[in-house]
């Protein structure tokens, strides 16, 4: 009975979030499954300092899971955090989610991340993880102790080999190559008849989780790309880790055609965001900006309020894309002053992960179940395939 719910629910959500297929790794060979338990495992000790923890009321589920988000910071997380109580509800299981305040609170989800680990009778953990290195050490001891990882939105490339049995997320690097695509069409005309460089500048939160790198990256590299086939040539500058992981063809700074600068602040802010982003938004020669997730694109709005300069039309204002949504990127692509957005499904995230640790606990192999970023403006905000990603 167990499997045919499974079976539905995972039709209806690869039906609805038009989710892409398993990914290129090999399959993972699930821990068989265990014995019922007769109570609910407890859930890990919630810190003060911490975001609130959420739990289902079910209770005598089959299986427990421990998720753990990036923060509850932005409304995308809020999302996810829905998309795993909707799967849990379903399929009758018991969950705590926990995350740190902010993205940047490394140190904090590290320790949500032991704790989650020393649950008596957890089954499974689904973690997004806010850095790809530091939960190396935590990966293992939760191998040793026999207890599956699922990653969702972000990937551990480095993980220790069999400590993820599957990763849950967007295809980042296509993501940013869609945003970049879309940007430079709009600016295109624009970048062909300039007779001086034109700058593009790009905010990134931080430069240390798998998918804002990917994203950020994906941006350059297809922007480049494109610009190359139009006889232009391009520099990156600004951020060391997004300037040295660039595999576009690049010149240096007084030979380039068009500047991509790129902008991390020192902390997962808004406003700091806005601070990196007006820095670039006010100089005389940027035409374009991309933010690559949420809290990156909010900054650029934020410091526009300032500065007035962003719009839909190339020839009197700087071009805007942003990534994900929430009611301030969605109005002000509504208000023309953003000119549009990629938007993941972070619901339908929520949903995968706790579906493919019920898979896992009842002893199935899995595999990476990437996600599609889809382009949205003011032209297509209503369409049946893109409204529903679209959260508050």
């Amino acid at each position: 009975m167990k499997k045919k719910v499974l079976a539905s629910l995972l039709c209806v959500a690869m039906a609805s979030t038009m989710l892409v297929g398993c990914g290129g790794k090999e399959e993972a060979a699930a821990p068989a499954a265990k014995e019922e338990k007769t109570e609910e495992a407890p859930a890990a000790e919630e810190k003060t300092e911490e975001a609130p923890a959420e739990e289902t009321a079910e209770a005598g589920g089959d299986y427990h899971f421990e998720i753990i988000v990036k923060s509850y910071q932005s409304s995308y997380w809020q999302a996810a955090v829905k998309g795993v109580e909707q799967a849990a509800a379903e399929l009758g299981v018991s969950y705590n989610c926990t995350g740190p305040n902010a993205e940047s609170d490394i140190a904090d989800q590290v320790n949500m991340l032991n704790n989650a680990i020393n649950v008596e009778g957890v089954d499974g953990i689904g973690l997004a993880a806010c850095d790809q290195s530091a939960c190396l050490d935590a990966l293992q001891t939760a191998m040793d102790k026999g207890i599956p990882v699922v990653c969702f939105d972000s990937g551990i490339p480095d993980a220790p080999a069999g400590s993820v049995l599957s990763t849950v997320a967007t295809d980042n690097y296509g993501a940013g190559a869609t945003a970049a695509e879309n940007l430079y069409a709009g600016l295109k005309d624009k970048i062909l008849a300039a007779t001086a460089p034109v700058r593009i500048g790009e905010v990134n939160q931080e430069a240390t989780s798998e998918s804002i790198i990917n994203r950020g990256l994906g941006f350059i590299d297809k922007f480049a790309e494109l610009a190359k086939a139009d006889g232009k040539t391009v520099a990156v500058i600004g951020n060391d880790k997004y300037v040295n992981d660039a595999k576009a063809e690049t010149v240096a700074e007084a030979e380039a055609d068009i500047i991509i600068e790129v902008a991390v602040p020192a902390q997962t802010t808004v406003e700091l965001c806005a601070t990196e982003a007006s820095v670039i938004m006010n100089k005389a020669d940027t035409i374009g900006m991309f933010g690559s997730n949420q809290v990156a694109a909010e900054g650029i709005l934020t410091a526009n309020d300032n500065l007035n300069v962003l719009g839909t039309d190339p020839e009197t204002s700087v071009l805007a894309a942003g990534f994900d949504a929430g009611s301030v990127i969605k109005g002000a692509i509504t208000d023309g002053k953003m000119y549009g957005a990629v938007t993941q499904s972070p619901l339908a995230m929520g949903i995968t992960t706790v579906q493919t640790l019920y898979a896992i606990a009842n002893g199935e192999s899995v595999s990476d179940i990437p996600t599609e970023g889809y382009w949205y403006n003011v032209d297509n905000m209503a369409d049946d395939s893109i409204a529903p990603n679209l959260y508050d």
